[in-house]
């Protein structure tokens, strides 16, 4: 009696680690006592500026991780994030310099950024393409892509109507931040209440079991990679009103980033299991260790040391908490 009820305990805790509780715990732990450090090491930091600047910044990297953590999810990668964020905010600039509005602007970036995952959807699934090996050819393509229809020049003269999404707010509260909350909200929704939810789990965790109970892992796949190709356009589109500029150079390199905010949050590489809210704590600790390392002036080579680390790191954690079960 004693046993089963010592496995019932385990098969407990076993849910809780499943459904993110722990990992979300401790994240909320690193975040405060990060706050904390920072606050007291730069004098400007506790400033609304900076506060508002963090919030604005991880909110671009929190979009991104969130498309991310989908797709880890299904026991994928994607490493062209970065080339759609950049494809994105090229396109809705030539089409506004063009004379387009921005509502129609925004929708051709978003069509080719959905076009991309689509792109990548089929290698993976109807050519049995690795993924590392689909989204990497992907990122170059769409990389180079993006040099060869700009002449790798930036493209200037955005109208004001345009650049002030990303300055603005409402009620104080940044419009990114309010964009990025929109967006956790959806993508909970999904990932909770709905079919395709449900069959991204399955399909990460036991593809051939997903296709044999009659899950239709065609669209599952398609679905993770044009839904995390549109949240990147979104996210092109938001970094370039920031930047008030299209420039062909940006999102490089925010793979990385997305990687370890959804890896730290929780998402195994092994597909099954991953976190939306995870995740979301995942991408603000990023962008606090950016922030902060820019305010204390710590070299951003080093930065990159740190943050790549903390992917092998989790990863680590991730492994030696499945050979404890």
């Amino acid at each position: 009696m004693e046993e089963n009820n010592k496995v019932v305990e385990k098969k407990k805790g076993m849910v809780l680690f499943k459904k993110g509780f722990k990992t979300e715990m401790l994240l909320v732990l690193i975040l405060a006592i990060l706050f904390i450090f920072f606050s007291i090491a730069s004098p400007v930091f506790f400033k609304v500026d900076t506060l508002m600047k963090l919030l604005k910044q991880a909110s671009i990297y929190g979009i991104i991780a969130i498309g991310m953590v989908y797709v880890i999810t299904s026991s994928g990668i994607d490493l062209s994030v970065g080339s759609v964020v950049g494809l994105s905010g090229v396109i809705v600039s030539m089409a506004m310099t063009s004379g387009w509005g921005i509502v129609p602007a925004t929708l051709i970036a978003l069509v080719a950024s959905a076009l991309v995952g689509m792109f990548n959807g089929v290698l993976i699934f109807n050519a049995n393409v690795p993924p590392f090996i689909a989204t990497l050819s992907s990122m170059t393509i769409v990389r180079n892509m993006i040099l060869l229809i700009t002449g790798a020049k930036t493209i200037s003269g955005l109208p004001e109507a345009f650049t002030g999404i990303a300055s603005g707010s409402i009620l104080g509260v940044p419009n990114l931040f309010l964009c990025w909350l929109a967006i956790i909200l959806i993508s909970l929704f999904i990932s909770k209440k709905t079919i395709f939810g449900r069959n991204m789990y399955a399909y990460g965790s036991n593809k051939e079991a997903a296709r044999l109970s009659g899950i239709n892992t065609r669209m599952t796949v398609y679905g993770v990679y044009v839904y995390s190709a549109v949240l990147c356009g979104i996210a092109g589109i938001l970094l370039t009103s920031r930047l008030g500029n299209g420039v062909p150079t940006s999102g490089d390199g925010y793979e990385v980033d997305a990687i370890a905010a959804a890896v730290v949050g929780g998402a195994s590489m092994d597909g099954g299991v991953g976190s939306v809210i995870g995740t979301v704590l995942g991408a603000t600790i990023m962008a606090m260790l950016r922030q902060g390392g820019t305010l204390l002036g710590i070299n951003s080579f080093i930065m990159e040391i740190i943050i790549s680390s903390l992917i092998a790191v989790a990863v680590i954690i991730d492994m030696l908490r499945k050979r404890g079960k």
